[in-house]
């Protein structure tokens, strides 16, 4: 069950971002790379048609066709990053255990949206369409990076989940200094909530540390590279059994209550497992030598309806987002496997990208109504 932390309290950033992807092990995942989507104008003129390329930074999900992501970037300053959460009610057909869609393509929808299309239309467009309410259970931060103009703030960030069902039910965060918010695998009921914090022991405990991490690195002579650090100490977080055999469903519950995942799973996940390692070997590679190769491809059961359920299960990725006040942007993203499921040593799987973002200055005159 993934996490991500947003804070706006660091007096060097606009925005700080961490997010433990936890999914299984061997979920084929390319490594963080720039790629480019076409963006269609979202004019309803049909004889008007604007179509720009647009730069995209992130990883790629291989295990379904749309190639989505759970987090991105663009050079424009589109940002998103998404949560999914498990349906348990079978019969609810208004939310789907597998939707129609892949989640991680919600995330591509909004990264690939045409640049001068406003957040506030791409959300009453997702929301007003039902097209957020064919998917399985997520939740979708979404937004364009851009500083306020009469203020030191970034314009503000949505939430988009399957369970909105109007515009005004969305909510805004991120539009204020000083603020710290957590989402993981259930609806963001908003900040101020404490059935987050109790259903959510991770959300809480990720929310404080943070906090702490940000008031230990606010002077000016701690550099970037050791705040870096001391935020993949909190992804690193982990309050997970000692046992690491038990069954996947048996761990799941136990997932609200660790930031970070160790790989864990019962007998058959854990042949699966073994069974990766072993082709690696046989391609006599050292344990380690995959690091900095895409996440290609698994021996696997290709019919697999409710997702891919093979192998252990953990914290898979981990990624850190750091935007500072002139718009320039630090994406690091650390993968903790190679393709056959070795473990990787802290920071030899890093990827690190910088870039400006275009238009940082250019914030908008409207402001959607924030709802907390």
């Amino acid at each position: 069950m993934c996490i991500v932390l947003l804070t706006t309290a660091h007096p060097k950033y606009a925005l700080i971002v961490i997010d433990n992807r936890d999914e299984y092990i061997l979920r084929p995942t390319s490594k963080p790379h720039w790629w480019t989507a076409l963006s269609e104008s979202p004019s309803t003129d049909k004889h008007e048609y604007d179509c720009r390329k647009v730069e995209v930074i992130s990883s790629r999900d291989l295990a379904r066709a749309e190639h989505g992501t759970w987090l991105g970037m663009t050079k424009g300053g589109h940002m998103a990053v998404l949560t999914n959460y498990r349906e348990t009610n079978t019969h609810d057909a208004a939310h789907p255990i597998a939707g129609k869609r892949s989640r991680g393509g919600m995330v591509t929808a909004w990264l690939a949206a045409h640049p001068d299309e406003p957040v506030q239309d791409f959300v009453s467009r997702m929301v007003g369409s039902g097209e957020a309410r064919d998917i399985g259970g997520f939740s979708l931060v979404c937004g364009k990076l851009r500083k306020k103009k009469a203020e030191k703030a970034i314009e503000p960030l949505a939430i988009i989940s399957n369970r909105a069902e109007h515009i005004d039910r969305v909510p805004w965060i991120c539009g204020d200094r000083d603020r710290t918010y957590g989402l993981s695998n259930a609806i963001f009921l908003g900040p101020s909530e404490e059935v987050n914090e109790l259903t959510w022991p991770k959300v809480r405990d990720g929310r404080e540390k943070l906090k702490q991490v940000i008031e230990a690195t606010s002077s000016d002579d701690v550099s970037e590279d050791v705040l870096v650090e001391e935020l993949y100490k909190v992804l690193d977080t982990t309050n997970f059994p000692v046992d690491r055999c038990i069954d996947v469903e048996e761990g799941i519950p136990l997932l609200k209550n660790s930031i970070f995942i160790p790989a864990f799973g019962g007998k058959q996940h854990q042949a699966e497992m073994e069974a990766a390692r072993q082709r690696g070997t046989i391609k006599e590679k050292g344990p380690h030598d995959c690091a900095s190769e895409a996440l290609t491809t698994v021996n696997r059961p290709d019919n697999q309806p409710y997702g891919f359920q093979t192998g252990l299960y953990g914290t898979q990725r981990q990624t850190i987002i750091l935007v500072d006040w002139d718009g320039n942007v630090t994406y690091r993203e650390r993968a903790l496997f190679d393709a056959h499921g070795n473990p990787i040593p802290r920071g030899a799987g890093d990827e690190t990208f910088k870039f400006k973002i275009e238009g940082w200055e250019e914030a908008t005159d409207g402001e959607p109504e924030i709802r907390s």
